[in-house]
């Protein structure tokens, strides 16, 4: 017996050894209920609609099409739209907005003047205008979010049309709506002081100082006409080289501090190198924008003079992947900036959408850039529509992801990028320490949900989800956003890529384990009690 022992206590660490090691392998995601980001917003999941290609006419509305509504609202656009559920839409620019006079759009269709739109070459015949939109809006039940013309429009233009939108009756503007056949005011809480001001690319471009003088005049008279609004200020769109993106927010905080709620940021990426590992790494840039602009909104928000009001936030009111149809003939009339997305863009967007959550204290809005057609989730012809790869992502998080965002520990391997394109004309330095698992989790009335990308291209990653401080129980739902391949895209007729349910977790105590696909976005939603 005395020499058994030896023996069995070698098989026993043999044993515990090997354990010990297969958990290693596995990557760790921790939750902890008592470690919270902030609430998230509903406006994270917004959208835009700009006069641009076939965005609004051909796409939203199309009064000559047999699949329109008695309005002129594609109705299968609209299924579309209303499956997304968009919290609020932005309109009507985007660069167009900066040569755009509402009043071309407003009143008798038959009396209204075509106008040539400069910002995308076409010719603009303004059939579809505030009351269109609001109405549309109204109809998918999102809120409308306007932005005025600070480029070749004048602050009284722009009060003007908060007095046309906001003001129930008297003056002149609120009277015009009444006699549109609008008696009751439409109430648009959400004005943006227009669009890309810092860039030079804009109708009416100005220095940063300049535009604080425009804007916080703009704001006065806006605010006067109806104190409730909510008013974006134009924060930088431009990291091209030569452009100084921090001078022009920080002058932009420091000059509005008192008058604004949000600071607008943009965002497009791209693949032109193919490199899938780059691409995918993208939204750590959007995370990495936001803190920095964060720091700077704690920094002069102890010097600002807001009695009762909240602190200024960010709102990224422009993102996506854009590359493909950018230059020349793509980027121009009425077929203008079609995209044609596949699964790696799709996680991207996904990406995009984990690091808002991510930063849910400080982001309390976001519009993907655009609704149809136009660098959109959703493509139509004249005879129906599909559904892009992108369209998935954003689906899942908008019907799903709410509540209290968590701070969550992810340990697993990673990788490092080069300096490489990121988009319109900008680069990005190196970035290290890329975990292959991209994760954020919120809670909510008892409920975790999980939301992972595996970045990986090639190989399944199996996680152990480990809840700090509760446990799980019940069956988790599992949503699967995949592909055969990375390239793998969508089409008329075909769908290669979209959300597949998959078979529920059986959860019961502190720990889950799941083995994330490649080259997949991740969905798990289920119960976990304190």
């Amino acid at each position: 017996m005395m020499n058994a022992m030896p023996k069995i206590t070698a098989a026993f660490f043999l044993v515990c050894l090997t354990t010990l090691h297969a958990r290693a392998q596995n990557a760790r995601i921790k939750i902890d209920l008592d470690r919270t980001v902030g609430e998230i917003d509903k406006n994270i999941y917004g959208n835009f609609a700009e006069h641009l290609g076939r965005c609004i006419y051909g796409g939203i509305y199309d009064t000559l099409s047999p699949l329109s509504d008695k309005l002129g609202f594609r109705k299968d656009v609209m299924a579309a739209v209303k499956e997304l559920k968009p919290s609020i839409i932005r309109y009507p620019g985007g660069n167009f907005v900066s040569n755009y006079n509402w009043l071309d759009g407003v009143g008798p269709k038959g009396e209204r003047i075509p106008r040539l739109e400069l910002a995308w070459y076409t010719l603009e015949p303004n059939t579809f205008g505030t009351n269109e939109f609001v109405a549309y809006c109204k109809m998918i039940n999102a809120a409308p979010y306007f932005s005025v013309n600070m480029g070749t429009g004048t602050i009284e233009e722009a009060r003007r049309w908060v007095e046309y939108c906001n003001v129930k009756e008297g003056p002149f503007y609120a009277e015009l709506r009444k006699k549109h056949g609008f008696p009751e005011p439409h109430n648009i809480k959400y004005w943006s002081l227009g669009n890309e001001m810092d860039g030079t690319w804009q109708m009416g471009h100005m220095n940063a100082e300049d535009y604080v003088k425009k804007a916080r005049e703009a704001a006065k008279l806006m605010v006067r006409t109806s104190p409730e609004i909510k008013l974006i200020a134009a924060g930088s769109s431009n990291y091209r080289e030569g452009a100084d993106p921090d001078h022009w927010n920080t002058t932009i905080l420091n000059g509005l501090k008192d008058v604004i709620d949000y600071i607008a940021l943009h965002i497009y990426v791209g693949n032109p190198d193919s490199n899938y590992y780059n691409f995918v790494s993208t939204p750590l840039v959007l995370e990495q924008r936001t803190k920095i602009v964060k720091g700077m909104i704690d920094l002069v928000m102890q010097t600002a003079n807001r009695p009762n009001r909240d602190p200024i936030y960010i709102a990224w009111d422009e993102y996506n992947v854009w590359y493909r149809a950018r230059r020349g003939a793509a980027a121009q009339g009425r077929n203008a900036l079609e995209e044609k997305y596949n699964l790696e863009d799709a996680l991207v967007i996904a990406g995009f959408l984990n690091a808002i959550v991510r930063n849910a204290d400080i982001v309390k809005m976001a519009n993907m850039a655009q609704l149809v057609n136009v660098i959109a989730p959703i493509f139509t012809n004249e005879k129906g529509l599909f559904k892009q790869t992108i369209f998935y992502p954003l689906q899942l998080f908008a019907n799903n992801v709410a509540g209290t965002s968590l701070d969550v520990f992810v340990d697993c391997k990673k990788y490092n990028t080069n300096k490489f394109f990121l988009g319109l004309g900008e680069t990005t330095t190196q970035q290290t320490g890329v975990p292959y698992l991209d994760v954020s989790a919120t809670y909510k009335d008892g409920e975790v949900m999980l939301c992972v990308v595996n970045r990986h291209k090639d190989e399944a990653i199996t996680t152990d989800i480990v809840s700090q401080n509760g446990s799980f129980t019940g069956n988790f739902e599992v949503y699967e956003v995949n592909g055969p391949d990375i390239k793998s895209r969508n089409d008329f007729g075909k769908t290669a890529v979209q959300t597949a349910q998959k078979p529920p977790l059986k959860a019961s105590g502190n720990t889950i384990t799941y083995s994330f696909p490649p080259h997949s976005f991740t969905f798990i939603k289920g119960k976990m009690l304190r």
